[in-house]
């Protein structure tokens, strides 16, 4: 059995604040790899954005969880940094809280998730964006 690498880039297009779920998108990839047995990591390129994986099956648990960074990283006029927007620093803070990679199981090609579990990107700026993520997949 030998070990392989495959290298891709993604864009996940945001509209706005809010969870945006990439499981299909990832999904794809590794069908179209034909991964085996091995590790999925991936890793967004961005400051005011990032990564979780959460609970994709009732959408209020992304509202809430919004709203709970909202209340950690409240958006206010007397940040310092404001170059790019009152809400780029409360983005920035979000972002500190959160991560920007994670690393998946992968079994007979398949991502090792809960039941309930979802890849999410997490948009922190209120205008929409295009994020860029890049995907190691290693395994057979």
């Amino acid at each position: 059995m030998q070990l392989r690498q495959n290298l891709h880039n993604i864009e996940v297009s945001t509209t706005g604040k809010g969870f945006f779920e990439i499981n299909r998108q990832l999904a794809t990839w590794l069908d179209d790899i034909k991964a085996g047995d091995g590790l999925l990591t991936l890793f967004i390129a961005h400051t005011s954005a990032s990564l979780t994986i959460q609970e994709n099956a009732d959408h209020t648990v992304a509202l809430d969880l919004m709203d709970a960074l909202d209340g950690l990283a409240p958006q206010k006029p007397d940040y310092r940094h404001d170059s790019e927007g009152p809400d780029d620093m409360p983005s920035h803070i979000k972002g500190l809280l959160t991560q920007t990679q994670v690393a998946i199981p992968i079994i007979e090609g398949q991502m090792v998730l809960g039941t309930w579990q979802g890849i999410f990107v997490i948009e922190h700026r209120t205008s929409p964006h295009n994020r860029k993520l890049a995907l190691h997949y290693s395994g057979t």
